[in-house]
Parts: C-alpha cells; structure tokens; sequence
C-alpha cells in the first residue's frame, strides 16, 4: 500500500529527527532507520500493529525506541497520523482528515 503523511505526521517526524539529531547524531541515525522500516512495514502489512482504542487508528513501536507510529487505512492507502515518543503524555489530538497534506 502507498505511506502517505498528515500534517501533523510529517511535522511529528520532523521534529523527532531534528531533536535527536541535536543531541546525539550516531544514535539518530538509529533511530532513524528503525522509523523508516516501522513505516515500510505498515505500508506492507498495513492491518499489523494494535487498534489504539481511537475508532480505526492502530498503532506500532518503532523497534527498541521509545517512539510510536500511529496510522489508518482508506482504500489502498496508510495514512501516517501521529509519530510520538511514548515517554510524554497520551496524545489526545485531531485525527481527522482535514489535517492531511
């Protein structure tokens, strides 16, 4: 299936990569990578993961780190619609379709 990105996502990501570019580049780039194959494996087997209890978000770890990948399905594609690092509180944000890009 095809990965696309809300707003909120590409910008969830973005500021991930940058903080941990910041403060340790080697380790982002680890970090980094376990994202990119947590996000291919969604856009393979899109139905993997758990429900996350928000109507039909599911949600998947991105390998040992502490971030978070959440994601719907619409006919032949993923929306990626929030990546957070599970150390923060819960998010209790908009997953509505008008925060896509």
């Amino acid at each position: 299936m095809r990965v696309r990105y809300t707003l909120r996502a590409r910008s969830d990501l973005r500021a991930i990569l940058q903080y941990i570019d910041e403060r340790d580049s080697r380790g982002a780039q680890n970090v980094k990578r376990a994202i990119r194959k947590t996000i291919q494996l969604i856009g393979e087997f899109p139905e993997s993961g758990r429900y996350s209890g928000e109507q039909s978000t599911r949600v998947l770890p991105a390998g040992r780190y502490p971030y978070l990948v959440y994601w719907i399905v619409e006919a032949r594609d993923v929306w990626l619609v929030h990546i957070r690092d599970a150390r923060r509180p819960p998010w209790e944000g908009n997953r509505e379709r008008s925060t896509r890009g």
